[in-house]
């Protein structure tokens, strides 16, 4: 077993124990270093880009020992003379740093929540999603779940997820949304759209250990699958997690949501200035308002602020390019370049 290999099991048995933020099963995914604390009990899955460490969440552990392990995680920052950031940061780590002399925190969105034990009360009150559902239904929709061992590389899902890759505007990003989860399926759950024995779609539940909780990590679909396939997956998905005891269940982020009345921390001006800019033209390369709209119609219980923290004591533009590298892996400012020359072919 190689040290990668040997790092990946060591950082998922902490993640099933301890696993609290969302987005704590996803530092499992390719392209993530490891650093574990000295007792053993808790892991950092972090990227590096340039002079700063990218963190995905934050420190993984139980929540008495956080402090602790935050601690250690930042002294081996220091002594490896690099700075820290942690994207993607919910409730927990924010309480502990917000107040931090050596922090500053930012608003990036909001992730919205359920308690899937309501799923089905909700769904059945909204006009509009039992329309989707039907008009996927009309056209032969069916939705099963896949074992893990049947979805694991199965070349009908490569080639869905191929194909939606093909339509988005931006070249591919990894870090907290990294597409290629296909060969790691191990813990998820997989449910998988199907029209005449045909994938048209499909979505990957990420757990969240500590909240008896899942995350939807991504839900691609072929162009040509009928109106409504995405939501009878979700649909079927959270029915199905709700039967089996969940007392939780998230979309995930949407950057720059407006939704955060909540949260307890208030953004530079030049941020939301940045914030609006990207808002209200990013419909060019990425949908903000649209992924907003889409996840609002299911009608969450709550929003959730996400946060970014970085040890410093204002946030700065170097901060957010270096957290805009860790997604592109490569110079923001050429990804995006890029991108424009991709959207012109």
């Amino acid at each position: 077993m190689s040290e990668q290999t040997n790092d990946v099991q060591r950082a998922r048995e902490i993640i099933s124990a301890y696993g609290w933020n969302a987005t704590s099963y996803q530092i499992i995914n390719p392209g993530f270093r490891y650093w574990f604390s000295s007792q053993g009990d808790g892991v950092v899955g972090y990227v590096k880009y340039r002079s700063m460490f990218v963190v995905g969440g934050g420190p993984v552990c139980s929540r008495d020992r956080l402090p602790q392990v935050l601690r250690e995680w930042e002294e081996y920052c220091c002594s490896q003379h690099r700075t820290v950031s942690y994207f993607g940061a919910a409730g927990r780590l924010c309480d502990l740093l917000h107040h931090s002399p050596l922090h500053s925190t930012v608003v990036v969105g909001a992730q919205p929540s359920w308690d899937p034990r309501n799923w089905s009360e909700r769904t059945q009150h909204s006009a509009s999603l039992r329309g989707q559902f039907h008009r996927a239904m009309n056209k032969g929709v069916t939705v099963s779940e896949w074992p893990v061992k049947q979805a694991e590389n199965h070349p009908s899902l490569r080639a869905c997820l191929k194909e939606w890759l093909e339509t988005r505007h931006l070249l591919p990003l990894h870090f907290l949304v990294e597409p290629e989860t296909l060969s790691t399926l191990s813990g998820r759950r997989m449910f998988v759209a199907e029209q005449g024995g045909r994938v048209v779609g499909f979505v990957t539940l990420s757990p969240v250990p500590a909240r008896s909780g899942w995350l939807t990590e991504q839900f691609p679909r072929l162009p040509s699958a009928p109106n409504g396939t995405v939501e009878l997956l979700i649909d079927a998905a959270a029915r199905a997690v709700a039967l089996d005891g969940a007392k939780y269940f998230t979309m995930g982020l949407v950057p720059l949501a407006n939704r955060v009345e909540n949260a307890s921390v208030k953004n530079p001006v030049w941020l939301n200035s940045t914030f609006n800019v990207l808002r209200n033209s990013g419909g060019g390369f990425y949908n903000f308002e649209g992924l907003k709209a889409f996840k609002s119609k299911f009608q969450p219980d709550y929003w959730e602020p996400i946060y970014v923290i970085s040890r410093e004591k204002s946030f700065s533009v170097r901060t957010l390019y270096n957290i805009a590298g860790a997604f592109t892996q490569q110079n923001p400012v050429l990804a995006v370049t890029k991108s424009v020359l991709r959207r012109m072919k």
